[in-house]
């Protein structure tokens, strides 16, 4: 039996990642953490297990093995600090960690003895729609991406865009080359390939990845109509993790082993 921390937990994917960990037979929810506990009227945990306001509260009162991120970007980073100096194998899901924050992470992983996984995304055809988009940059120069969420996403460009374009620019053979365009409407530019943001009511997850040749054009897209395509990959993350050499980042990593 895996002990589980949640943190994040009144959150949209927080609450689905609890009831969906508490419904497994090997794995138990011991403790959620979200700010809204701290309120006297605060609204209930999504399953029968202790609340708490802040990490420090929980670390201090349970004992998790595994501890699964899914607050704000701007607590991802210290929330996770914390639970891997206090030696528990930590799963980010929660977006808007920069380079520097993640070699944070590492450092404290690699110090304390606990794992480190982290995801841009948990859905299988989003890491395959990356996947399929690191090959064709071998072949084509000009790319571009285009990542649609709703409108309650608080950061933007999408952690799985970026994580998209990157791979894009540093895989092996890489002819990604980009177009000059330096006006705010062409987006953001991410070592030649430009990311586009979407803000709508509606919408759940979705990318495009949209590739020009000559006399040709390829386009990749992957949907998330819910947030339940995500809890395999979410779960196999929370199994997985303390078996894990190193710290790892990508879902690719734990596929086909």
């Amino acid at each position: 039996m895996i002990d589980v921390l949640v943190i994040g937990a009144l959150g949209k994917m927080g609450a689905l990642t609890a009831q969906t960990v508490a419904a497994q037979e090997d794995l138990r929810v011991v403790g959620l953490v979200d700010p809204k506990f701290g309120s006297a009227e605060g609204p209930p945990p999504p399953v029968d297990a202790s609340a708490f306001a802040d990490v420090g509260a929980a670390l201090a009162a349970v004992r998790a093995e595994v501890a699964v991120e899914f607050s704000l970007p701007a607590s991802v980073y210290a929330n996770s600090l914390a639970t891997l100096a206090a030696g528990v194998h930590t799963v980010v899901g929660a977006t808007g960690l920069g380079d520097e924050q993640l070699a944070g992470l590492r450092e404290q992983a690699a110090a304390s003895g606990a794992r480190l996984f982290v995801a841009p995304n948990f859905a299988l055809g989003a890491v395959l729609l990356m996947e399929f988009a690191r090959q064709a940059a071998r072949h084509y120069e000009h790319a571009e991406v285009i990542e649609l969420h709703e409108a309650s996403k608080k950061d933007a460009p999408s952690g799985t865009a970026l994580r998209t374009a990157r791979l894009m620019v540093e895989v092996e053979g890489s002819r990604i080359a980009g177009l000059p365009g330096d006006a705010p409407s062409r987006g953001l530019d991410v070592d030649g390939v430009r990311v586009h943001s979407v803000r709508l009511p509606g919408l759940v997850a979705h990318q495009e990845v949209l590739i020009g040749g000559e006399n040709e054009s390829l386009t990749i897209r992957h949907d998330s109509y819910s947030r339940a395509s995500f809890m395999p990959g979410v779960l196999l993350a929370v199994r997985r993790v303390s078996s894990l050499k190193d710290s790892v980042v990508g879902l690719e990593n734990l596929l086909g082993e």
